[in-house]
């Protein structure tokens, strides 16, 4: 079978919000606004509209920041935490032979970075990521991109993805779908069962 793996909060845990704060000059304000308008504008990092470099430059003087750009670099890959038990859940179904690619809304400060912090991708034979493709999760175009990319057999495909909207659209393309909630593991290890994948 072909699994299909999103990276934010299933593979990987996140939190913006402490690192980019950390940039914020004290004596400003209005830290918390400036900061959701990162937010905003992280989706045209993450669909490639914009070039890493350009949201930098762009992201420090919203922030007000005088930091540098290898700073503000810094402060955006230290988002994340390592969620063990779906590593294991990649090695073992890697060892068993299943077909393994990843899912994911993500932008070019982060990837190719995340291969080299984290070995877990190593077990990955593929990679869907938005910023490369132009499009983002939940579009169609990004699911019918990956079918393509891939040539997946929907029915012979399963997804797992943290966020409803994107598993909606999973469905809408015929792929086997879980919606993963870190803390609820079993409840992806009871989902696999039936499958007998080992």
């Amino acid at each position: 079978m072909t699994f299909l793996f999103d990276i934010g909060n299933v593979l990987l845990r996140f939190d913006y919000k402490q690192p980019m704060l950390s940039l914020v000059p004290p004596h400003l304000g209005d830290a918390a606004a400036r900061l959701s308008l990162l937010e905003e504008k992280k989706d045209d990092l993450e669909s490639g509209r914009i070039e890493a470099d350009v949201f930098i430059s762009w992201a420090l003087e919203t922030l007000g920041s005088d930091a540098s750009p290898d700073d503000f670099r810094l402060a955006w890959r230290s988002i994340f935490t390592p969620i063990h038990e779906t590593w294991e859940l990649v090695k073992k179904l890697k060892t068993a032979g299943h077909r393994l690619i990843l899912f994911s809304n993500i932008n070019a400060i982060h990837h190719p970075w995340i291969f080299e912090e984290f070995p877990i991708f190593s077990h990955f034979d593929g990679a869907v990521m938005s910023y490369q493709i132009g499009c983002m999760k939940p579009s169609d175009e990004f699911y019918l991109r990956a079918t393509e990319l891939y040539q997946l057999d929907p029915g012979d495909t399963i997804y797992i993805d943290d966020l409803k909207a994107n598993i909606e659209a999973g469905r809408r393309f015929g792929f086997v779908c879980h919606m993963y909630e870190p803390g609820q593991h079993r409840a992806l290890l009871d989902f696999l069962q039936p499958f007998e994948l080992s």
